[in-house]
């Protein structure tokens, strides 16, 4: 029987006419590596990830718990706002679609702040967690997610710029009102969507007012 839980938005097969690179970006066949501060050592017998803030039932879950829920894989384009893109990016994880509903986001949750190992934090709009579009990496390019990439997991949203796939993600608090998180109160956009080069804040006060 099929886990209720199993989102398939992810499998299908893509035609390679999909791969399209966002305005300013250009297309890299590496992986670089880029961090806010420094690389978290995580022990797996201390690692546990939450979802927590507006929802019916807060959940917790240690290393082994989380690696017992269903996973899945998934091929994705990520895009980095230091203009790079890697197309067909391997990763195997939990869809974000199981864990809220596990958790049961109440009708008040809107926004969701990420908090990692480090206390790097990030913004999103729940709506961009759901219906396939996230999921928690747990595998790269079929090995375990290693520390530099934001391993043991890491929150994958790769229809955004890759600052909001939040590295080393340790919880993730669902909000009412949106707010900043680390760089976005350095002047970065609140959104950051590839598509329309949401790089910086003054780019969301550019497409607002339609200038550009």
């Amino acid at each position: 029987m099929q886990n209720s839980f199993f989102n398939r938005g992810f499998q299908r097969k893509r035609p390679a006419t999909a791969h399209v690179l966002p305005p300013g970006q250009y297309e890299t066949q590496d992986f670089p590596v880029l961090s806010a501060g420094p690389t978290p050592r995580l022990s797996l017998d201390r690692w546990s990830f939450g979802l927590d803030g507006l929802v019916s039932s807060a959940q917790q879950w240690s290393w082994a718990e989380f690696n017992a829920l269903p996973q899945q894989d998934f091929t994705v384009d990520i895009h980095c706002v230091t203009q790079w893109s890697k197309f067909g990016t391997q990763w195997r994880g939990v869809s974000l679609d199981t864990l809220l509903e596990l958790a049961g986001p109440t009708t008040e949750a809107h926004y969701v702040m990420a908090h990692c190992y480090g206390g790097y934090t990030t913004n999103l709009p729940l709506t961009d967690l759901t219906g396939g579009k996230a999921f928690i990496g747990l595998q790269y390019d079929g090995q375990p997610l290693t520390p530099d990439h934001g391993g043991p997991a890491r929150l994958v949203v790769p229809h955004l710029y890759f600052w909001k796939s939040a590295k080393w993600v340790q919880r993730l608090e669902l909000r009412a009102e949106d707010a900043p998180g680390f760089w976005e109160r350095a002047g970065y956009s609140m959104y950051g969507d590839p598509w329309k080069e949401q790089r910086y804040l003054d780019d969301d006060e550019d497409l607002a007012a339609g200038t550009r």
